[in-house]
């Protein structure tokens, strides 16, 4: 296996080559609701229950998400792929219809939680970081919710959403 420099379009490309679960990622608040697809979330830790999330700092699910101080991390379910292509695409600040795609609820932040996600995380941002592009957003969880019995998840590999067996 050869060593390459660590240039953007090869680590996107390697990147491409790990499966990563995904998620939709909404808020609503005082600056108006959005979403937006995204693979890039991590458990942090379970006291308190923390999950790490990674926007694009120029986006705006980040703006609006960092003036709300609210979000939910919506887990994609294996049916979901068209949700995850509708959240994809830019919205150009109007409201695009793409919640009127799936059945939408709201836990204890108000953020749009997906009924029958895989497990939905409504939290609060308490701390966030830039990285270059993205923002690391640090989201204590205040309501959970998931699906029973469980459902095949979502992930994204070598660019094509693919479902995943929940066991």
């Amino acid at each position: 296996m050869p060593t390459l420099s660590p240039a953007a379009e090869r680590f996107r490309e390697a990147m491409s080559r790990v499966a990563a679960t995904v998620f939709v990622v909404t808020t609503d608040g005082p600056a108006g609701r959005h979403g937006a697809t995204a693979t890039s979330i991590a458990s942090l830790t379970d006291e308190p229950p923390t999950l790490l999330v990674c926007l694009n700092v120029w986006s705006r699910a980040h703006k609006l998400a960092i003036e709300n101080r609210r979000l939910a991390v919506n887990t994609l379910s294996a049916g979901d792929e068209a949700l995850a292509r509708a959240f994809s695409r830019p919205s150009g600040g109007v409201d695009d219809g793409r919640f009127d795609l799936g059945e939408w609820e709201t836990l204890k932040s108000g953020a749009p939680v997906l009924k029958g996600s895989v497990a939905a995380f409504d939290g609060r941002i308490v701390s966030s970081t830039m990285v270059g592009t993205h923002a690391a957003l640090f989201v204590e969880i205040d309501a959970i919710a998931y699906a029973e019995p469980p459902r095949d998840g979502l992930a994204y590999h070598r660019r094509t959403y693919r479902p995943f067996s929940a066991g």
